[in-house]
Order: structure tokens, then C-alpha cells, then sequence
């Protein structure tokens, strides 16, 4: 009886439950209501979990397109605009700014249609979701499991970023694989708050982060540069306007890889905008995150390279000098671990939310949500420093990455979720050909990242191993 009870009170609070979205506020007020003895009715139970899932509701639905813009910057300014300038040393200077503007309008446009579903469709919570609206359950579990991977790779991206960031700060003698697991854990301490809102506070942190650390390493190889232009013994920048002589097809791919991996955060943003108080703002914060991605890493990129030259190394801190990319380093111990920690909370909500989907324990605001909260956060946090150990080059990590999942959830999938999804009337009428044909070169070009790159991947993995440039799994040694 107090069961039945208490689903009568959860589906009484999604029957009735209201939403102010301006306000962001709940408008439905429950009471309790005890018997003349003062004791709990049966029908308190009910109230109880309706209470619960209200400010639970109010709780997850805080985000405006400020706060959202913050999170995505944090999502997605992370660890791949330190790959920019090695990008940039393999492409050449023309090719390294052509890659970074294109590739970033690609992204900007993919993610707004990812986005329109949202809008368009307001029960969807994640990108599963968009694929079994496309596809039904089998759509649901492909997207998912790719997400689950990419996701997870990402993380594991930010794990031995956090490793090579520690031995250069302590310049300790340490096993990598323990700086590996103290890594792990303060991405799984920074992923525990649940909700994106709580999570976009450090946001700001984050941000002063990575642009303070990239600015240390802009003004110290400049620095450098300027003293080498001036006849001292240092040895001058050798960048150029074009690729490198050996450059093949597999190194440009793998540098056009990690440009993808950088512009990654239209898997997460059906996530976000769940927690959008106004979901139809989203536009605003893509619009404004994608201008910010394509400035700031097209001046990354081509000020480090040309201060640096073809000797400029991935992750660009380490090019700054021993002592300047050891302070570089721990400014940006925050991004390393606040960006990794948004994406273990993304993938740890989607499966989080699907599992308890018809219970309160989905808000985490009960013993039994905290309990699976944690549990699910640690899981893929300690998946994560798997993945970290067993692929410990930072450039190859971003690269298949890109490659193999961005290249989908953030181009070709998009493409096709405007067919399918979004578009109204013939794909060839007036009023939709211009989306038409941009999306058909979204997909062809997702499909050439997907082929392309993972062709390169391979060969480039291959060379490093043959060349001792790639580190054996679960060594006491990181690459970097």
C-alpha cells in the first residue's frame, strides 16, 4: 500500500508538476497532511517523494545561456588547444589556420542542428535520445555506446594529461601509474556534484586556468623568440607558411584529428540544454562558444608555432622551457581537472538518468542517489585511467579520439539528424536547400575524418612503436 502510494505521488508530480521557465522556479507547492494523531499518513509517503522530485526538478533546471556558455567553454577549451601548435608545425602556418577557421564553422554549424532537436523535441534529455528518435531502440544503444566510449576516451585524455602535468611540476622519479591513479582521483572528486549549474561555479576557475596558462607560454616563447632574433646563441624559430617536407598523409591526418578532437562538445550539449531553464537560448551560447573556439585557438596555434617552430611539442606547455612550463603547468592543474571532471559528470548523468528514470533516486538528492552517484563516477573515472595507461602518447589519445568518435557525433550524425529530424517538406524545396547542402558536406566530411583518420591513426601508431616514441602500457615512463 505505502508503494502504491508513493507512485501515485511521483506520477501526480509529473502530471501536475508546472515549470516557470523564467523564473527557473517550480510553481507547484505540495503539503504534507498528518492524521489527527500527528503521525504520518499513508499519503505522506506520497508527498515526501513529490517534494523530492520538485526540488530535484528545480535543482537540474538552473542553467540560463550565460551559465551554459560557461559550461561549454570548460567542456570544450580544454586540452585540445594544447595540441594546436604541434597541429600547426605539421600542416604548416596556411594549412594550420584554413584547418582551425573551417573546422570550427563545421563544428559550430553541427552543433546548432544537434541542438534544434531539443527544441524541437523537449523529452529529449540526451544524444541518445536523438538516436532513437531516429532509429529507435537500436538507435538508442549505438549512439550510446559510442558516447560512452568517446566520452570515457576523453577523460582518459585529461587522466594523462593530469600524469605528465605532475611529473613536470615535481620532477619526481615517481611511477607514472601513481601519479596515474592520484589523477584519477581528483578527476573523481571534482565529477561528485551532480548538477551542471554547481559544476559551472568552478567553470570561471577553469577559465582564468587555461588562459593564464596559455598566456605564460605565448609571452615565454616569445620572449625566446625575441632573444634569438637578437643574435644570441639561441636557436631561431623555423616555422613556415607551408607543411614540412617529410609531412605524409598520415601526420597531416593526425594533426587535422586533433583540430577535430578540439572542437568536441556537440555530444554533450543535449545534456546541458536539459538543464536549460530557457532550452530555445541555446543558440546564443553555441553562437558565442564557437567564436571563441576558432580565436582562440587559431592565435594558439600560430603565435606558439611561430615562436617555437618545428621543435614545438604536444601538450604546447612543455615548449615554454623546463622552468616556465613547470609554472605553466600548475596554473593549469585546474582546467586539467575541472574539463575532465564536466565530461565524467556528462556520461556518469546519462546513464545515471536512464537507469532511475522512473524514481526520485535520478535527482541524487536521496541516501540510495548518493550511494549510485558515487559508485557510477568512480566506475568510469577508474575506466578512464585504463584507457590513459594503455594509450600514453597525448597526441595519438586526441587524435583516435577525433577520428573515431567526433567524427560522428559531432559531423556526420548531425548532418543526417537535420534530414531526418529537423527538416520540414522536401530536402530540395527553397526553403531548404541552403541547411541541405551544408549538411551534406557536414556528412561527407565526417565520413572523411571517420576513414581518413583512423587509417592514419593506425599507420602513425605503428611508427611510433617501431620508433620508441610511444610508451608501453602500464609503464613506469609517460610519453608525452
Amino acid at each position: 500500500m505505502d508503494n502504491e502510494n508513493a507512485q501515485g505521488g511521483i506520477r501526480a508530480a509529473e502530471g501536475f508538476h508546472r515549470y516557470d521557465g523564467e523564473k527557473g522556479m517550480d510553481c507547484h507547492e505540495p503539503s504534507n497532511f498528518p492524521t489527527k494523531d500527528g503521525s504520518p499518513s499513508l499519503g505522506s509517503f506520497a508527498e515526501i517523494e513529490e517534494q523530492r522530485i520538485i526540488r530535484g526538478n528545480e535543482k537540474f533546471h538552473r542553467l540560463g545561456w550565460k551559465r551554459l556558455t560557461v559550461v561549454l567553454f570548460v567542456e570544450a577549451i580544454a586540452l585540445g588547444c594544447l595540441s594546436f601548435p604541434k597541429s600547426f608545425a605539421t600542416l604548416g602556418m596556411v594549412g594550420g589556420v584554413v584547418a582551425s577557421i573551417g573546422i570550427g564553422i563545421i563544428a559550430t554549424y553541427a552543433s546548432y542542428e544537434v541542438g534544434a532537436v531539443k527544441v524541437k523535441y523537449p523529452h529529449v534529455e540526451h544524444y541518445g535520445d536523438i538516436g532513437r528518435l531516429m532509429l529507435g531502440e537500436w538507435g538508442f544503444w549505438i549512439i550510446t555506446v559510442v558516447l560512452i566510449f568517446s566520452v570515457t576516451l576523453t577523460v582518459g585524455s585529461h587522466t594523462l594529461t593530469g600524469v605528465i602535468a605532475l611529473k613536470n611540476i615535481t620532477q619526481s622519479d615517481i611511477c607514472a601509474v601513481i601519479f596515474g591513479l592520484v589523477s584519477t582521483i581528483i578527476l573523481l572528486l571534482f565529477a561528485i556534484p551532480p548538477s551542471f549549474a554547481d559544476i559551472a561555479i568552478l567553470g570561471y576557475v577553469d577559465i582564468v586556468s587555461i588562459l593564464t596558462a596559455v598566456g605564460i607560454t605565448i609571452i615565454a616563447t616569445g620572449i625566446h623568440s625575441s632573444q634569438a632574433q637578437a643574435g644570441t646563441d639561441l636557436p631561431r624559430s623555423d616555422w613556415s607558411a607551408w607543411p614540412k617536407e617529410d609531412t605524409d598523409f598520415a601526420s597531416a591526418m593526425v594533426a587535422i584529428n586533433n583540430i577535430v578532437f578540439a572542437y568536441t562538445f556537440a555530444p554533450a550539449l543535449p545534456s546541458f540544454l536539459s538543464e536549460m531553464h530557457t532550452p530555445k537560448d541555446y543558440v546564443k551560447s553555441v553562437y558565442s562558444l564557437g567564436a571563441i573556439e576558432i580565436i582562440l585557438y587559431t592565435l594558439i596555434g600560430s603565435l606558439v608555432y611561430v615562436f617555437v617552430g618545428q621543435d614545438v611539442q604536444s601538450p604546447a606547455l612543455l615548449s615554454a622551457g623546463p622552468l616556465v612550463s613547470r609554472i605553466a603547468f600548475g596554473v593549469a592543474l585546474p582546467v586539467i581537472f575541472i574539463s575532465g571532471s564536466i565530461n565524467t559528470s556528462v556520461i556518469a548523468r546519462y546513464i545515471h538518468g536512464y537507469v532511475y528514470r522512473y524514481s526520485v533516486v535520478r535527482y541524487v538528492n536521496t541516501k540510495m542517489g548518493w550511494i549510485t552517484w558515487i559508485a557510477l563516477v568512480s566506475v568510469v573515472s577508474f575506466l578512464a585511467w585504463i584507457i590513459a595507461e594503455a594509450i600514453p602518447v597525448f597526441s595519438s589519445i586526441l587524435s583516435i579520439s577525433g577520428a573515431l568518435f567526433s567524427s560522428g557525433l559531432c559531423f556526420y550524425v548531425p548532418a543526417i539528424i537535420w534530414f531526418v529530424l529537423i527538416r520540414e517538406g522536401k530536402w530540395y524545396h527553397n526553403h531548404n536547400l541552403p541547411r541541405a547542402l551544408c549538411n551534406g558536406f557536414v556528412f561527407l566530411f565526417g565520413l572523411g575524418v571517420l576513414g581518413c583518420g583512423m587509417y592514419a591513426n593506425v599507420i602513425n601508431l605503428m611508427e611510433e612503436s617501431r620508433e620508441g616514441i610511444a610508451g608501453k602500457p602500464f609503464s613506469c615512463s609517460s610519453s608525452e
